[in-house]
């Protein structure tokens, strides 16, 4: 597949790069963003940790706010964060223009329902097509990790639960842990599955972990004063199933913090060294 680079900046000793492609599993022509640390121009294949964002957001903004490349660079990880969703003037978003659904919106899943199953093949798109095309094309391992930030988080989940042995690390912020049972949740799964709730399952954190084949220690960081934290993200829940299932869960409430990338930038280091922990060793 061809690679269009939209841009280039020196950072920490690394690049940030932006690209655009034509995928096959959306589509659509689709921007990703890469950050190549030191280590990748020195001959080495080097981990990659997938990030990733969340309702309305682009790869733009977790390379741009989250503060990640310093230590990225130290550790000798590449991130790469793709879009949040298929575009182009063909690919239909929400019908009544509502930000949560569709376009930014696309719940990292695989939509059987038209007309979104078209475009709206998320989950193919980062678990299968995007690391094939990054692995083709730039200095990295097939050593995975996967963390994301609410919609995203529950897509992290999700790629690592339904995909034992793809992933070697897994965090997330503040996710949507049990999105069959939220207001975000229901509005994407009914209209991008259909009403059949069973075919929901497939698709939700909580009861992909009882069933998980597969251990993954899983870090996850929940601010308290996270305006969505009771309505729509339920973290309670997540603990309760997990705890449930015997799989191992570090969920760490921080007090005064909210859902902002503000928050994410604050504890970002301690989910890159947990990553780094088991892809580097």
């Amino acid at each position: 597949m061809t690679l269009e680079l939209l841009s280039s900046q020196k950072s920490f000793g690394g690049w940030h790069n932006r690209y655009r492609h034509r995928s096959s599993t959306l589509a659509c022509d689709m921007v990703f963003a890469v950050y190549l640390p030191p280590q990748a121009g020195q001959g080495a294949k080097l981990p990659v940790l997938y990030w990733l964002s969340g309702l309305t957001c682009t790869d733009e903004n977790f390379m741009q706010k989250a503060g990640a490349q310093r230590l990225a660079a130290e550790l000798g990880l590449v991130i790469v964060a793709p879009d949040t969703s298929p575009r182009g003037a063909d690919v239909p978003g929400d019908p009544d223009g509502a930000w949560d659904f569709g376009l930014g919106a696309g719940f990292y899943l695989n939509a059987t329902e038209q007309p979104w199953a078209q475009h709206y093949q998320m989950h193919d798109y980062v678990v299968h097509e995007l690391p094939a095309l990054v692995e083709a094309n730039f200095p990295v391992s097939d050593k995975r990790g996967i963390s994301g930030h609410s919609m995203g988080g529950h897509g992290a989940l999700v790629c690592a639960l339904r995909n034992p042995g793809r992933y070697l690390s897994l965090s997330a912020f503040a996710p949507i842990g049990n999105p069959s049972n939220c207001p975000w949740g229901e509005k994407a799964l009914s209209r991008f599955l259909g009403d059949d709730r069973d075919a929901w399952r497939e698709w939700d954190a909580c009861a992909l972990l009882i069933a998980a084949s597969e251990r993954l220690p899983i870090l996850v960081d929940q601010g308290e004063a996270d305006s969505f934290l009771n309505s729509q993200l339920k973290p309670e829940v997540l603990r309760a199933t997990a705890e449930a299932a015997g799989h191992p869960l570090t969920l760490r409430l921080q007090p005064d913090y909210d859902h902002s990338y503000y928050f994410i930038a604050s504890f970002i280091d301690d989910h890159l060294r947990h990553h780094a922990a088991a892809l580097t060793g």
